[in-house]
């Protein structure tokens, strides 16, 4: 057992070597300093990133070795995303390898896995994620958005919404209803759909932080191929909650935190605007913070080796601190910037190494930072849903 353990410790300190050397020195220095001023990153950046990822077998090391990853245990994924975040490398959109990837690897066909896992693992395709809709976000077993079976085909009409980065998409995998049982859940279905399919619209919605993140998708009769399904019709829900339960660990990020609080450590000591007295104040909320991104690594620890429903808590449990964690942070940053946070000039975010209207470098990006991290608490479920899965959770111990 002893002997064991140290070689698992052995394998992560090897990877956290490996990890540091590839953003030292593979990660462009001109794409690390984007990430660290907080830069709008555009789709050619981060697919080439992630092409660098698969060129140095980083991509989709949590894949199993059968479909050419390396096996990497949760706590070594975790690893990498810490370090790669630290390190001042793009943040891996989770729609195509930690998403999608897996799902095809668990339930799909081998027809679909040679088909689709290939390019998902070379960085080749971009995907989107169609699940919300105007009458269905959070409790998405009200979605109506409906394929009817005509043949070898699906005919899918409906509407997604909050789209992200579906103006990017070459692929959208998608929940559908598929039948007309009591209960909604077992209705839907996994559907993977090709965005240059005729019938499909998208049409951009700006958020608040002024950038093209989200989208509208309209499908008016858009034909899907039955050999596109994944699992079986009404498994869709299961598939669901196997893929949210892998979001929802994905949206803590510690080592973005790590990131921003060493941002933070440095602001303080080089641009705060703020009063002396208003300093101490703020060096004790950071201190909080600090112990709080303790503790939230804690957590990261223990839901390494969880399972079954203790691990379905355990990441809403995560989603609920992260979040609001990296709210904090945003929010301590930019109240660091005093009235200099009046002035935002979202075109700044576009590139590194522009000067702030404000005078205070690296001001627009902790602004557009801060007006992005509003929506962390919402997205991936929201964190009142998730109060309600740790309730069941607790209720049926």
């Amino acid at each position: 057992m002893a002997s064991n353990l140290q070689s698992s410790a052995d394998d992560e300190r090897r990877l956290v070597d490996e990890v540091r050397k590839f953003c030292e020195t593979i990660v462009p220095s001109e794409l690390r300093e984007k990430v660290a001023a907080n830069g709008w990153l555009e789709r050619d950046e981060y697919l080439s990133y992630y092409r660098l990822l698969a060129r140095h077998e980083l991509l989709i090391g949590h894949w199993p070795i059968a479909y050419g990853g390396r096996g990497w245990s949760a706590r070594e994924r975790m690893i990498f995303e810490r370090e790669t975040a630290v390190g001042y490398a793009p943040w891996l959109v989770p729609m195509a390898v930690g998403h999608v990837g897996p799902v095809l690897y668990t339930f799909g066909t081998d027809a679909q896995k040679q088909r689709f896992l290939p390019p998902i693992a070379q960085a080749q395709i971009w995907w989107s994620q169609g699940y919300s809709e105007p009458g269905a976000g959070s409790d998405l077993a009200s979605l109506k958005t409906r394929a009817v079976r005509d043949g070898d085909h699906y005919v899918v009409t409906g509407q997604k919404i909050w789209t992200s980065y579906a103006q990017w998409g070459d692929w959208l995998y998608c929940l559908v209803k598929t039948g007309q049982n009591e209960k909604p859940q077992a209705s839907i279905s996994f559907l993977l759909i090709d965005l240059r399919s005729p019938g499909i619209e998208i049409r951009p919605i700006v958020s608040m932080d002024m950038m093209h993140h989200l989208n509208e998708v309209f499908l008016d009769e858009v034909r899907v191929p039955v050999a596109n399904l994944v699992g079986r019709e009404g498994q869709g829900w299961e598939i669901a909650k196997f893929l949210l339960n892998n979001e929802r660990m994905l949206v803590a990020e510690p080592g973005k935190y790590r990131r921003q609080l060493r941002h933070l450590h440095a602001l303080t000591a080089r641009s705060c605007t703020m009063p002396s007295s208003d300093r101490a104040v703020l060096q004790t909320r950071i201190a909080e913070l600090e112990l709080r991104l303790f503790t939230l690594n804690a957590l990261f620890d223990d839901i390494s080796s969880a399972n079954g429903a203790e691990a379905t808590a355990s990441a809403s449990m995560l989603k609920i601190r992260g979040a609001r964690l990296e709210q904090d942070i945003a929010e301590s940053l930019f109240d660091c910037l005093g009235s200099a946070g009046m002035i935002f000039e979202a075109e700044r975010t576009l590139g590194a190494g522009r000067a702030a209207a404000s005078g205070i470098e690296g001001a627009d990006g902790i602004i557009r930072e801060h007006l992005y991290t509003r929506a962390t608490t919402i997205f991936g479920g929201t964190n009142e849903i998730q109060y309600n899965i740790l309730a069941k959770a607790l209720m049926a111990t």
